[in-house]
């Protein structure tokens, strides 16, 4: 019988998924193990295989439809001797439209016609949805969402393609339309109808702003805006800042890097931050109580430091983990880091590149930031902020000196872990940072 292809749950914390592209269109065969689509999570983009061998009957979600909840159906898979009458036969992976028919038989069955009449309410509902072309009349299928960009761009809707279901436009057809030049002027005097025509939503502007695009948020945007409001609104946090001397530091990565071979597999080029991510793995493994994470039922303590190192990506920032850092060497956590880097800029990061990690870590020293207090990644309960390496006047031995000095903030939670336990931490790393060779041992 036909086989369901159903929206995965690609990682722990995915409900629901955008389906970007089909690889594969109806009719084409398909074999366990191909790429069939590509969906955008919570995270990334990650590519859906195959599990099972045949034809695709039927593509149930069209690309570009958002919010799809894992486990429903968006596609049918038709196996060796079925065709597409078989489909219909095809049992709905989502049981709740079901339960709605079965409660609705028994209504059917009173004589009495009331239960009839509230059906043409939703009827007058679509009001919203009537903006029509100024010629024909004919009514345009869109989201709201798609309407609303139509507007703002001063385009006329109905020359829009539709890629959703029935034919609905969605957003991306619009900014495909937009992007390739097809889409039509809105007639005078359309705009104000189909503004008029909208349902109400919050207004997006005000006496005297100035005129903006809004741009939609994409599933990577939405989670990063829940979680961190979720971070700062549940988890106590509280900060310990101190002043590190890297001159030591930068002088044994200029010696390191310097004996490098020129090219080649074995080629290298150790980065400040990979030594940060080595020093604080450390630091985490020579105070083992701050290595944890508050839960309901009791700390966590980590056997291992695995750091979860902030990466800027084009929709965001997502944390890639170096896992054992503490019992790697320098050069290890460099090309690692360098990998896992690559693929997050690509969107090509596998769910367990980035799902666990003991605790964080977020460098913007290379951007020129002194200093800085980062916001915590629950469940774990420390992130270190690491600030620029700057030239600063410094006493040494009752003599003033010039010292290349670092700021390094530690954002604790304090359910997990006291102010003491952090301050020793902190010292832990500022001990290793200031003598760097210990991180050779």
């Amino acid at each position: 019988m036909p086989i369901n292809i159903l929206m995965p749950a690609l990682s722990p914390t995915m409900t629901e998924g955008n389906v970007s592209k089909w690889l594969k269109k109806e009719g084409d065969a398909v074999k366990a193990g191909d790429v069939i689509a590509e969906i955008e999570t919570d995270k990334a983009t990650m590519e859906v295989e195959a599990v099972d061998e045949g034809k695709i009957g039927k593509i149930v979600v069209p690309a570009g439809t958002e919010g799809v909840k894992v486990n429903d159906v968006i596609a049918v898979l038709l196996e060796e001797g079925e065709s597409a009458a078989d489909i219909a036969a095809t049992p709905k992976a989502n049981p709740e439209p079901a339960a709605k028919t079965a409660d609705a038989k028994p209504k059917a069955e009173v004589p009495a016609p009331q239960p009839a009449a509230p059906k043409p309410a939703p009827a007058a509902a679509p009001a919203p949805k009537l903006p029509a072309p100024s010629g024909d009349g004919k009514r345009v299928f869109a989201s709201p969402l798609a309407r609303r960009i139509a507007q703002q761009q001063g385009i006329d809707i109905a020359s829009v393609q539709g890629s959703g279901p029935n034919g609905r436009i969605i957003r991306a057809d619009v900014a495909g339309a937009v992007a390739g030049g097809t889409a039509k002027a809105a007639p005078a005097g359309g705009a104000a109808q189909r503004a008029a025509s909208l349902p109400a939503a919050p207004s997006f502007s005000g006496f005297g702003e100035p005129e903006f695009e809004l741009i939609p948020h994409t599933t990577i945007r939405k989670t990063i805006a829940r979680r961190l409001q979720e971070s700062k609104q549940f988890v106590p946090h509280f900060y310990l800042t101190v002043d590190c001397e890297i001159d030591r530091l930068l002088a044994l990565r200029e010696d390191a890097n310097a004996g490098s071979p020129k090219e080649g597999p074995n080629a290298y080029k150790l980065s400040v931050n990979d030594f940060m991510i080595k020093a604080y793995a450390l630091a985490l493994k020579a105070v083992p109580k701050a290595n944890a994470s508050w839960s309901d039922e009791g700390i966590k303590q980590y056997r291992t430091a695995d750091i979860s190192v902030a990466v800027s990506v084009p929709n965001g920032l997502v944390t890639p983990i170096i896992r054992q850092a503490e019992s790697k060497t320098l050069t290890q956590i460099s090309a690692e880091m360098k990998e896992l880097a690559g693929r997050a800029k690509a969107n090509k990061l596998k769910p367990e590149d980035y799902t666990g990690g003991s605790a964080s870590l977020s460098n913007l020293g290379m951007f020129g930031v002194k200093s800085f207090s980062a916001i915590i990644n629950p469940p774990q309960a420390t992130i270190l902020a690491i600030g620029a390496g700057e030239q600063r006047a410094v006493v040494k031995s009752g003599q003033l000196a010039v010292a290349t000095v670092m700021s390094a903030t530690l954002a604790v939670d304090h359910r997990a872990v006291d102010g003491a336990l952090g301050a020793e931490l902190l010292a832990a790393f500022k001990r290793l940072v200031e003598a760097p060779a210990a991180m050779l041992v």
